[in-house]
């Protein structure tokens, strides 16, 4: 009986250990001969109500339960795929088939480019590789022009600085994200945006509203998560990306990735873009852009040392040289010349413990160097920047089932700032140890909350508390809730977040030491689906209100001839609402209708006035169609900008006045693509309509005179522009081994 029991016992743990195992895996369905990442398949168990959702990328994890082992995976409009898992396939790839009719050949539904998703607590918005398709999108600012969320404008017409803006309010109140990891603030805000090509993107996740404290108490406005192309199997081998337009643009994007052996694969990347004409379309001197010359290259290591221990590692260099201004054949020209170095690393760590109680582990660490050196007329700035960042996560379940899961870590930030402007030199290193914890509670399906908190030290301001919570709540089958509230923290750069103000002859002052800026946040969604014939019709209606405890105003009001920096002195906040409706028509069409309506308002020289070009409303029309057996593909967005205040300009000798409103007006876009087996072309224009701001630049005749000002940016200062360009790729079978 000894005998026995010695026996059956390493049998008994084997089965043990394999009743609590980690599955993990991808889901992909085919797009044409390639694969392409599911997002938002359900994986759960047969028999049980214990499963998950596929990520962004594709990915899953679930914890497989004692009572089966049938996973079941589907979507809406694809077959549902068996899988009896044992010990030997804990991680799986799975290729869902489109559905079709028995009595007809059909082409199954297309599936939507942006979708919401449906089991994350926090309102989240997916857009895919294929969303980026439908336009030009030559880097990650210009790939907003299809979406209702975020708005993307230049800030002036001399330096092309972008600026994006999420509920009314700048973009700054944006934490970036680069695959977890903090990037673009401080020296990169305006331009960090222009820092990832479009064809380098794999998919991006965008939330309103305070997000999880795991990441850092920076996020008052919300969240934008930018995922890299990876060498996985998913990748292609090759893929090249040319791109060329009216208006002198030339770009040309390449990756490839490779195997190094059976555990270690690599991706290179490469851009190179140049604009070979000086536009000037209205004749007044200046280029209606900046020219650009600019080079990126991305090496990047996947290294997966087991299913359950991988390990990502990449170093970026970026070269960005950009001239504007007056044209150089003018007399003694106004000039702007920028030109920057970055250099960007990150190393990110993750491993999942072999049963429930131990949970998983992620390091994640990336660091930036970015140098830049300006001249903006007879102004001198010339700044750089270091950054660190480290944040180990560990993440468990407590207890035997997915009702409570339990989130935290510590993280490190390390900032060392230089900036001379002129004769005057700011020094600054802003030292941010943090930790954080996050309660997860679902007791069902219908209800996930989150209550997280985060605690700082600031070397130079002291303690940040960061609250946020977070509720999803699936009234029925078609309609789910979702509340959001919280605070977000951050710390003010203010000359290298608007040093597009320095093409003007205002002086820059600062009236007072800045306080770090802090804002409370609230607000909730209703996405709603009504089945119509065999499609879905999803509503999407939010609202959110963002109020500062602090904030750094920009007063460009008060003086015509300055612009003050300094700390509010009463109310300022944000009220945003939006309705959103997306409803495929007929098979192989995206359809997207959108109305949002800003109401944010700022104390300015102790008045409470609208916030600067900042429009009333937005409406977005976009259309996207995708013939039968994809050989054409038909894009066009119409982007409804409404009216908005702009700074006084009273002061200006009467020919160099400005109104102090600007009227509401629309941008059209659109594109043409022809696909054949290994080839894509495509060909647009930007807006079509032709439409630009009268006069942009104030007195620019006169540049080296007390009223210029090229800084009053509220709409296109580039005409209509079409482009042509060229996609190719060598794509892997991932049905066959590497």
């Amino acid at each position: 009986m000894k005998l026995k029991t010695i026996l059956l016992t390493p049998s008994f743990i084997i089965l043990y250990l394999f009743a609590q195992a980690q599955v993990t895996g991808k889901v992909y369905y085919k797009e044409g001969q390639k694969s392409v990442p599911l997002i938002g398949a359900n994986v759960y168990w047969q028999g049980t109500q214990e499963g998950t959702a596929t990520d962004n990328n594709g990915s899953f994890s679930t914890e497989k339960p004692a009572s089966t082992n049938v996973l079941l995976i589907s979507f809406v409009g694809y077959g549902t795929d068996t899988i009896v898992v044992n010990e030997n396939n804990r991680y799986l790839e799975i290729i869902l088939t489109k559905t079709v009719l028995l009595d007809e050949v059909t082409i199954g539904e297309r599936n939507s480019s942006s979708t919401y998703a449906r089991l994350d607590p926090i309102g989240t918005q997916q857009l895919t590789g294929e969303e980026l398709k439908k336009a030009a999108c030559c880097n990650l600012g210009e790939s907003f022009e299809t979406n209702a969320s975020v708005d993307a404008n230049y800030n002036d017409a001399s330096t092309g600085a972008k600026q994006i803006k999420l509920l009314g309010l700048s973009g700054k109140y944006v934490q970036m994200l680069t695959e977890n990891i903090p990037n673009f603030y401080g020296l990169a805000t305006s331009y960090g945006m222009e820092y990832i090509p479009g064809s380098w993107m794999n998919s991006i996740a965008i939330s309103k509203g305070t997000a999880s404290v795991s990441y850092g108490y920076e996020a008052i406005t919300g969240q934008i998560n930018t995922w890299y192309k990876e060498p996985d199997k998913k990748a292609d081998y090759f893929y090249l990306n040319l791109l060329g337009n009216t208006a002198g643009k030339t770009e040309i994007n390449m990756d490839g990735s490779f195997n190094i052996s059976k555990k270690v694969s690599s991706m290179i990347l490469i851009h190179g873009g140049y604009d070979f004409f000086q536009v000037d379309h209205n004749n007044d001197g200046f280029m209606d852009m900046p020219s650009v010359k600019k080079y990126i290259l991305f090496n990047r290591y996947n290294i997966h040392w087991s299913d359950d221990f991988e390990t990502k590692i990449g170093v970026k260099y970026l070269f960005d040289d950009r001239t504007g201004g007056q044209l150089p054949d003018m007399v003694n020209p106004y000039q702007i010349l920028i030109r920057t170095n970055r250099l960007e690393a990150f190393l990110k760590s993750g491993y999942f413990f072999a049963n429930k109680s131990a949970g998983s582990v992620a390091f994640i660490s990336g660091y930036s160097y970015h140098n830049q050196n300006g001249v903006y007329g007879n102004k001198l700035y010339n700044a750089f920047q270091n950054s660190i960042y480290t944040n180990v996560i560990y993440s468990t379940e407590l207890g035997s089932s997915e009702i409570h899961s339990f989130q935290s870590g510590a993280s490190y930030k390390y900032d060392a700032f230089n900036e001379n402007l002129n004769d005057s030199v700011s020094l600054r290193q802003e030292l941010v140890p943090g930790v954080f914890a996050e309660y997860t509670l679902k007791p069902s399906a219908a209800f996930t909350g989150v209550l997280g908190m985060r605690v700082d030290y600031h070397n130079l301001y002291g303690f940040f508390y960061t609250p946020r919570m977070h509720i999803r709540y699936k009234v029925t089958g078609t309609t789910t809730l979702r509340a959001t509230a919280g605070s977000g923290t951050r710390t003010a750069n203010a000359l290298a977040e608007n040093s597009y103000l320095l093409a003007s002859s205002r002086r820059i002052v600062f009236s007072e030491d800045l306080k770090p800026e802090k804002a409370w946040n609230i607000g909730g969604s209703v996405i709603q689906e009504f089945p119509i014939g065999n499609r879905t019709l999803t509503l999407i209606a939010d609202f959110y209100r963002t109020w500062f405890v602090n904030q750094v105003v920009i007063d460009m009001d008060t003086d015509v001839h300055e612009v003050n920096f300094g700390n509010l002195k009463g109310n300022s906040y944000s009220n945003v609402g939006q309705i959103e409706v997306q409803y495929p028509f007929i098979k192989g069409m995206d359809f997207t209708a959108a109305f949002r309506y800003n109401d944010v308002k700022q104390t300015i020289g102790d008045i409470l006035m609208k916030v600067p070009f900042t429009s009333r409303y937005k409406g977005l029309l976009s259309l996207s169609y995708k013939t039968p057996l994809k050989k054409w593909q038909f894009d066009i967005t119409s982007q409804f900008n409404g009216g908005g205040r702009i700074p006084s300009t009273a002061q200006n000798p009467v020919y160099y006045q400005r109104a102090d409103h600007f009227d509401p007006y629309t941008i059209l876009n659109a594109q043409i693509t022809k696909y054949f087996k290994v080839w894509e072309i495509y060909a647009g224009v930007e807006n079509l309509t032709n439409f630009v701001q009268h006069d942009p630049i104030i007195a620019s005749e006169n540049p080296w005179g007390e009223s210029f000002d090229g800084a009053m940016i509220w709409g296109p200062v580039h005409g209509r522009k079409f482009y042509i360009g060229i996609r190719y790729a060598i794509e892997r079978d991932i049905t066959k081994p590497n």
